[in-house]
């Protein structure tokens, strides 16, 4: 990370650290290749839900030295996923995240993994799903199987584990921390194969931020409240928790009063707060928002519209609401990122690309009224 920019930040938002404080990524890795090495020893094969990208370019590095080191080169990996071929591929030629020796490797006439390799050589096997061609030809076991969904929900894996489920031979290792893995495996239980839980989550630890944050020196520091309390596994762990001085926030009874939730399918159970942070005696307090408060930070115009849109731009509603502003020359391309929408007369383009919308105008107002109009397509929370 190039520390330089965020130096001396007025504020530093601190998120997404480790979902497994502990648990060390090395000795899960570890881990993870005795694991498997276990059940091919005993005949058995090894089931390996994860993503098609990320970590699995580690786990076939290790696991393939692994099992070379113990005389088990002749088992086959295979790897299952739509872009499973795409990914193998791209690995090689993005070398900006890499390591700087696996860099150095891509500017060579060697690929910077040992991926490439394995599938020269046979070990490594990749198919875009169990139906594609050449796959029954191939497959033998014992084996290692790499595929998704980590949910167990859809995908390759759910073929396997009803495959193997009912033999104790056979083994599922998880290895993504995404996913609380006894939830995932509820609706397959009774399950008789071996279930190996070995996280392996290579985001900041609380030792590495808490570094960060000494090194940066920030004005401020925004972290989520779970990052101040020990996790509940290991509760005498006081070093796993953001160090410093730390000023939490409390929202007033007037405010939650007036809270609202809402069941949005897309967003879940959902509401809004809004209102002035009051800052006091080292205390903060969020307060009701009056009216003359009010009128500082919305115009007439936003106070009118919903302040809190989310989801996507209805196109038809879109059109008819244009049709009613005297916009009557408007003209739809459907384009494979999303919908664009010309008009000739004034113009201007509006892009609806997904959760991304962009307005080209030169005429200032007629913006502001394209935006008014948008707002009204998004349902609101």
């Amino acid at each position: 990370m190039d520390q330089v920019a965020l130096r001396n930040a007025d504020l530093l938002i601190l998120t997404a650290l480790t979902q497994t404080p502990v648990a060390n990524p090395d000795s899960m890795l570890g881990e993870f290749c005795m694991a498997v090495a276990s059940t091919l020893r005993s005949g058995g094969s090894c089931l390996v839900p994860c993503h098609p990208s990320g970590l699995l370019y580690d786990l076939f590095e290790c696991l393939s030295v692994h099992l070379d080191n113990i005389g088990l080169s002749q088992i086959p990996l295979f790897f299952f996923s739509p872009v499973a071929e795409t990914s193998l591929a791209y690995s090689n030629i993005f070398a900006e995240w890499l390591s700087s020796g696996k860099q150095s490797k891509v500017y060579l006439p060697e690929e910077p993994f040992p991926h490439a390799h394995l599938i020269k050589n046979g070990r490594l096997k990749h198919f875009p799903s169990l139906h594609a061609e050449g796959f029954t030809n191939e497959y033998r076991q014992p084996c290692v199987v790499f595929c998704g969904h980590p949910s167990l929900r859809f995908g390759n894996v759910v073929h396997f584990i009803e495959l193997w489920g009912n033999h104790s031979n056979h083994s599922i290792v998880f290895v993504e921390p995404d996913f609380p893995y006894l939830e995932a495996l509820a609706p397959y239980q009774p399950l008789t194969m071996k279930i190996v839980h070995c996280p392996i989550d290579t985001s900041l630890s609380f030792t590495q931020a808490n570094k960060l944050i000494r090194d940066l020196k920030p004005g401020n520091l925004l972290v989520p409240d779970v990052y101040l309390h020990p996790p509940v596994s290991a509760p005498l762990r006081s070093d796993l928790v953001i160090q410093g001085k730390i000023g939490p926030a409390s929202i007033g009874y007037e405010v939650l009063s007036g809270v609202t939730i809402t069941n949005q399918e897309e967003a879940g159970k959902t509401s809004t707060l809004t209102g002035k942070l009051d800052a006091r005696d080292n205390k903060f307090t969020l307060k009701v928002l009056n009216e003359e408060e009010g009128g500082t930070l919305y115009s007439a115009a936003e106070r009118m519209l919903p302040r809190h849109p989310w989801g996507s731009v209805d196109t038809t509603q879109l059109l008819h609401l244009l049709s009613q502003h005297g916009l009557l020359d408007a003209r739809v391309e459907d384009t494979p990122r999303g919908v664009v929408i010309h008009l000739p007369r004034e113009d201007t383009v509006i892009q609806l690309e997904g959760s991304n919308t962009h307005v080209y105008c030169h005429d200032e107002a007629l913006r502001r009224t394209l935006r008014d109009i948008l707002l009204q397509c998004l349902p609101c929370l």
